[in-house]
């Protein structure tokens, strides 16, 4: 009898190890669940590039990792592409930052940006705005208190703040702030 007892207490005791165990894997893969869901949602997510209007800084089907976590403790700055949805739907535009709060961006006939009646000096446009890309911004667009103005750096094959479509984005829209390119291997690295 003491035998059998014996085998029946070691027997609960595996069982309850087993239950133990499986807990304990449960919660290791609750933990890491919710570790990827705040990763996704708060710190970073990967992207990819589909189109031309960031090209040469950015071309078709690069990979890119979005910092979603440095906009929360500073603001967006002149030159930070950033990412943002377009016209609330599932599609995200990736531009460049041009235009701050409180700013009022022109641009002239020669393509030239003005930024509060001065020229902005910047080497991120391809090439020289086509008259016929102005948009909105053939006459001066001044930006709310929360409101940034964007472009991609393919001026004349970029659909950006210079259209209705996009106009100003407003600060709450900003996702975050390419970071890395991750994909083509040959290209990986920071971005700016």
């Amino acid at each position: 009898m003491g035998f059998l007892k014996n085998e029946k207490a070691e027997q609960e005791v595996q069982e309850i190890n087993i239950i133990r165990e499986i807990i304990s894997m449960l919660l290791y893969i609750i933990v890491v669940m919710v570790m990827i869901w705040l990763i996704i949602n708060y710190v970073g997510q990967r992207t990819e590039v589909s189109g031309e209007s960031m090209n040469a800084t950015l071309e078709d089907a690069d990979h890119l990792w979005i910092d979603k976590l440095s906009y929360h403790f500073k603001e967006p700055k002149r030159f930070d592409i950033v990412v943002f949805p377009y016209q609330d739907t599932s599609i995200y535009y990736i531009k460049r930052i041009i235009g701050l709060p409180g700013e009022t961006i022109y641009i002239d006939e020669e393509g030239q940006i003005h930024i509060n009646g001065e020229i902005l000096e910047e080497d991120y446009g391809l090439e020289t705005i086509d008259p016929f890309t102005l948009g909105r911004a053939e006459r001066p667009v001044t930006l709310g208190d929360d409101e940034y103005f964007v472009m991609g750096d393919n001026r004349n094959n970029s659909k950006d703040s210079r259209t209705n479509e996009v106009g100003n984005v407003h600060r709450k829209e900003i996702e975050g702030k390419v970071a890395v390119r991750i994909w083509p291997l040959g290209r990986f690295g920071k971005v700016d």
